[in-house]
């Protein structure tokens, strides 16, 4: 394999290490009884986020704009890491 290679498979491996850690990052930080509490689509939408990162989509299923879908986040202790 080239040098060129083995540089964007340690990228892709280290994209895909740091967003393993994240995800842990949000599990562990989040409020889950507050989670729990949420109407089913907002519930849904947190875990969502939880599991990927992509606050611009689940805003969207949410049905929230992003500064309010963002406000909702700080009140279930979800981190916003990018």
């Amino acid at each position: 394999m080239s040098s060129k290679g083995t540089a964007n498979k340690d990228l892709i491996e280290n994209f895909w290490r740091e967003e393993i850690g994240f995800r842990r990052i949000r599990r562990e930080s989040a409020n889950w009884s507050f989670i729990e509490k949420q109407p089913p689509r907002i519930k849904a939408t947190l875990e969502y986020y939880i599991e990927t990162g992509d606050i611009r989509t689940s805003s969207k299923i949410a049905g929230l704009n992003l500064s309010v879908f963002r406000n909702i986040l700080k009140q279930a202790r979800i981190p916003v890491i990018t």
